[in-house]
């Protein structure tokens, strides 16, 4: 297996590290890539758990998937993960996965997966917002700050990226202002991608833990770069309606409904440019102030 840390292009190094190795029948094993906080990104651990799970299932794709964050990754040591064979059904293929590192179990998941068949169909409307080309991208605005980063972190936050994101309303992370706890954001992989569409699916679990969370504090004025904000996934779900491509334009629609006890509530809807909803998210994660500055 390549390292995630070698020369390519950052999607090139994305697949990469999505590409997991085998080690037994149902044993895989993948490496890691800092973006920042200092721990695994839990879109990481969810797609690369999605991946080993496809690698058990032939003739169906992915519909749904539930995921508990239960220990932070270490980025500096490879996650093996263990994946359980639970059902073959005629149309429904279920498996856990269990993301290990050094003998402790840091994350588990239930996927499910669908033979194709015809149904009834309908989705909700894509939102009325502008189009990607409008927008600028969120790393040209993030670069126009970088002097505001923290210097330990200015290198991470500057690089480029496999993913393109051109928020609709951006947010300035270090002086947020209140707001309705909505936001709008396009995506698509930097690059073309291969047509697997389990890569598609695992690029876009990938893509759908980034920002998800940040939508509960957005009418607190809050952001992640704020010392005394404490914030980690709890759990993260991710429903695929349809087919789609990550390498197409894609509108990630979030809001928060609610928050409290130190958690914070938030979910996602993922459109097409030509209007079709293609997958929904759901996430809680703790969001908890503690007494720094």
């Amino acid at each position: 297996m390549s390292d995630e840390n070698g020369a390519g292009q950052p999607l090139d190094l994305l697949l990469r590290l999505l590409d997991l190795e085998r080690l037994e029948l149902n044993l895989f094993r993948g490496q890691n890539r800092d973006i920042g906080s200092g721990r695994v990104f839990g879109g990481q651990v969810l797609a690369q758990a999605l991946v080993a799970a496809g690698r058990t299932v032939e003739g169906r794709q992915a519909h749904s998937l539930h995921g508990y964050f239960m220990l932070p990754g270490d980025v500096r040591t490879p996650i093996v993960y263990q994946v359980d064979r639970i059902r073959d059904g005629r149309s429904f293929t279920t498996r856990r996965v269990l993301a290990i590192q050094e003998g402790r179990e840091i994350f588990s998941m239930l996927c499910s997966f669908h033979l194709e068949e015809p149904g009834i169909e309908h989705g909700a409307p894509l939102p009325d917002v502008p189009r990607p080309e409008a927008l600028p991208r969120e790393l040209d605005l993030v670069r126009a700050m970088a002097e505001r980063i923290p210097e330990r972190l200015r290198e991470v936050y500057t690089q480029d990226r496999p993913i393109d994101f051109r928020p609709v309303a951006p947010v300035d992370p270090f002086a947020p202002e209140a707001r309705e706890p909505a936001k709008h954001v396009w995506f698509r992989a930097e690059g073309a991608m291969p047509d697997e569409p389990i890569a598609h699916q695992a690029v876009l679990a990938y893509a759908s833990d980034y920002g998800l969370l940040g939508t509960a504090l957005l009418p607190h004025g809050l952001s992640f770069l704020m010392r005394r904000v404490q914030a980690a996934s709890l759990d993260h779900a991710v429903w695929f309606h349809r087919g789609f491509r990550v390498d197409d334009w894609l509108l990630y629609s979030t809001d928060a409904p609610a928050a409290s006890g130190a958690r914070g509530f938030t979910r996602g809807s993922i459109f097409t440019r030509d209007g079709a909803l293609v997958a929904s998210t759901a996430q809680e994660g703790l969001l908890r102030l503690t007494a720094k500055p």
